[in-house]
């Protein structure tokens, strides 16, 4: 429903956008996305800082759960580079654009606001993509590769979005390790992206 709903707002936008493409409000929208991703951030270390299972499951298994998010970093911009060779993409523009890990909100408007457009709409399709596709994904994942395997096609969105699927799908096995692979995930992008694109 969230994903339905965000494609409804961006939708909308391009068609205000086209209809009235000069109304003065518009020149607010960068400052607006950059403080909108800046509290995003925030509550995102909120929620890592003040989850005592998460803290808890990390000194129990120490850093073998850093494997789990590394492996799914890894694999994504490894694919990301052979999918940017298909697309004729600069290696540095198909790493950030998988960057995102399924990020889309994050991903497309920082590419926007570093000045590439085009980019940022296509990091956007494609974390937008693999969001729909681990919906779909992770319960065969899991039935057949295992709980664990489950958490890698949600990327970052394993620790909100697809949470509940994964919970679903593993019975609740893998919720502590789907959750700190989305916060590590999602800790990487805003780093990531700035870095490869120089």
């Amino acid at each position: 429903m969230l994903t339905v709903q965000i494609l409804a707002a961006v939708i909308f936008g391009i068609l205000c956008g086209r209809l009235c493409p000069s109304a003065p409000i518009w020149s607010l929208a960068n400052p607006i996305t950059t403080w909108a991703l800046y509290a995003l951030l925030f509550l995102i270390g909120i929620q890592l800082g003040s989850s005592r299972e998460v803290w808890r499951e990390i000194s129990v298994h120490g850093l073998k759960l850093l494997l789990i998010p590394g492996g799914v970093a890894l694999g994504s911009l490894v694919g990301g580079a052979v999918a940017g060779t298909i697309l004729r993409l600069t290696l540095r523009e198909a790493l950030a654009v998988t960057a995102g890990f399924g990020w889309y909100s994050l991903a497309g408007v920082m590419l926007n606001q570093m000045g590439y457009a085009e980019l940022g709409a296509l990091a956007f399709l494609a974390n937008v993509l693999r969001e729909l596709l681990a919906i779909i994904l992770i319960p065969i994942v899991a039935r057949y590769l295992g709980n664990m395997a489950a958490i890698a096609p949600g990327g970052a969105t394993t620790m909100d979005t697809t949470l509940p699927i994964i919970a679903e799908a593993t019975g609740n096995e893998a919720i502590v390790a789907a959750f700190i692979n989305g916060a590590i995930l999602s800790a990487l992008v805003p780093i990531l992206i700035p870095l490869l694109m120089g």
